[in-house]
C-alpha cells in the first residue's frame, strides 16, 4: 500500500510546508501558509501529526493574545482534523538575540532568556500533548577558535538540559528530550555535530533516561557519514527518541530535499532497518516517521502539497521493497552465504572463559589464517546487487 494512512505515523513540521522559499541569496517565493490550512491539507494527505518551533506558531515577540490566539485556531483545527502534535521544539536560532547560541551564548542574560522562552515551549507541548521534546542547537556553536570556551559551553549546555528535565518531572510531564545533532550551518561549527558525539553528551547529564536523539538524514550526510548506520547506533542505545526524514546529496550545504531524493540506496537500507531489522524481524522504532524538508523555492503551493505527498509515497514504495527484499528465498541464501546471520552469535561459547578461549587451539596455533585468506568471498557485492534490484524494481 502506498497510500498514507493515519497508522503510518507520518509527522510534519509546521516549518516545512511552511517553508516560504527564502534563502541566503533570495526572498520569498511563495505566500505565507496559514496554520489551519496547513493542518487541513496535511490531513487530507494522510498525515497524522503536525510538530512546531513556539516561532512557527507566533511571530517572535508576539502578544499573549495573539499568541493565545493562534493556540486556539490549531487546537481548532487538530479537533476538527483528528490530527496531533506529537513533538514540539523551540527556535533559539532566528532571532537576532540568539546569533552567540541560547543555551551556550557568552551572555548569561541570553542564556537565561532562551531558558524561559523553552520553559514556555514545554508547556504549551505538554497542554498539546506532545511527548517528544526536539533540542536543535543551530546557533550554539563558533566561528572562531578563540571565541568560545567549548568545555564551558558543553558544561552550560548540561546545565540547561538537566534543568529541564527536573522541570519536566516536577510538572509530570510525560515528555523525552531528544537532541538533534548538525556539524555546521548556520555557525561554522555546531555543538554535538554528529549522532556519537550526541551521545556521549547525554552520558554525562543526571537524568540521560530522559534524553536521546532527533537523527536527520541530511545533518549526518553533511559530515560524510552512514545515516542509516548512525540509526543503527542510535537504536543499539536505546535512544532514537524521533527521527528527521529528508534527502541529502553529498557534504554540501544542508538541502532539505524530499526523502529519498538524494542517497536512494541509503534510503532504501534506512527504510529497512525501521521496518525489519529487529532481531526477532519487526519494526525496530515506533515513533513518529517525521519530515523535515523543504518544498523548493521553485514551486509554487501546488508543489508544496505535491512535495509533501512524495515523501511519504517514497517511504511507503522504499517500504514494500524492503519487504520484498526480505522474503526473496535468494536474498536469503545470499544473506546466510555472507555469514550475516553469524556476526549474532558471540564469539566466546556459552559459559567460555578467557582462560578456557586461550587454551583453544584452533582459535590461534591452529587455525589455517592463509586458507581463511584465501578462501571463499563474502558475498557482500552480490547482496548489494540483489538489493539494487529489489529497489529498481527488477525483482
Amino acid at each position: 500500500m502506498t497510500t498514507p494512512t493515519r497508522d503510518d505515523r507520518f509527522s510534519f513540521g509546521l516549518w516545512t510546508v511552511g517553508y516560504d522559499g527564502t534563502d541566503p541569496f533570495g526572498g520569498p517565493t511563495r505566500a505565507p501558509l496559514d496554520v489551519v490550512h496547513v493542518v487541513e491539507k496535511l490531513a487530507e494527505l494522510g498525515a497524522y501529526g503536525l510538530t512546531f518551533h513556539d516561532d512557527d506558531l507566533f511571530a517572535f515577540g508576539s502578544s499573549d493574545a495573539d499568541r493565545d490566539r493562534q493556540i486556539e485556531r490549531l487546537k481548532g483545527a487538530l479537533a476538527e482534523t483528528g490530527m496531533v502534535v506529537p513533538m514540539v521544539t523551540t527556535n533559539l536560532f532566528s532571532a537576532p538575540v540568539f546569533k552567540d547560541g541560547g543555551f551556550t551564548a557568552n551572555d548569561r542574560d541570553v542564556r537565561r532568556y532562551a531558558l524561559r522562552k523553552v520553559f514556555r515551549q514545554l508547556d504549551l507541548g505538554a497542554e498539546l500533548g506532545a511527548k517528544t521534546f526536539v533540542m536543535w542547537g543551530g546557533r550554539e556553536g563558533a566561528e572562531y577558535d578563540s571565541a568560545k570556551d567549548i568545555r564551558q559551553a558543553l558544561e552550560r549546555y548540561r546545565e540547561a538540559v538537566d534543568l529541564l528535565g527536573q522541570y519536566v518531572v516536577d510538572k509530570g510531564y510525560d515528555i523525552r528530550f531528544a537532541i538533534e545533532p548538525k556539524p555546521n550551518e548556520p555557525r561554522g561549527d555546531i555543538l554535538l555535530p554528529t549522532v556519537g558525539h550526541a551521545l556521549a553528551f547525554i552520558s554525562s547529564l543526571e537524568r540521560p533516561e530522559m534524553v536521546g536523539l532527533n537523527p536527520e538524514v541530511g545533518h549526518e550526510q553533511m559530515a560524510g557519514l552512514n545515516f542509516a548506520a548512525g540509526i543503527a547506533q542510535a537504536l543499539y542505545h536505546d535512544k532514537l527518541f524521533h527521527i528527521d526524514l529528508n534527502g541529502q546529496r553529498g557534504i554540501k550545504y544542508d538541502q532539505d530535499l524530499v526523502f529519498g531524493h538524494g542517497d536512494l540506496h541509503n534510503a532504501f537500507a534506512l527504510v529497512d532497518l525501521l521496518e525489519n531489522g529487529g532481531v526477532d524481524g519487526g519494526p525496530t522504532y515506533n515513533g513518529p516517521r517525521h519530515f523535515d524538508y523543504k518544498p523548493s523555492r521553485t514551486e509554487d503551493e501546488v508543489g508544496v502539497w505535491e512535495s509533501a505527498a512524495a515523501n511519504m509515497r517514497t517511504y511507503l514504495l522504499l517500504k514494500e521493497r524492503a519487504a520484498a527484499f526480505r522474503a526473496d528465498p535468494e536474498v536469503q541464501e545470499a544473506l546466510a552465504a555472507a555469514k550475516v546471520d553469524e556476526l549474532a552469535v558471540p564469539t566466546l561459547s556459552p559459559g567460555e572463559t578467557y582462560t578456557d578461549f586461550l587454551a583453544d587451539r584452533s582459535a590461534y596455533e591452529d587455525f589455517d589464517a592463509d586458507a581463511s585468506f584465501n578462501g571463499k568471498g563474502g558475498g557482500f557485492v552480490r547482496l548489494q546487487q540483489l538489493a539494487t534490484e529489489h529497489l529498481l524494481g527488477a525483482r
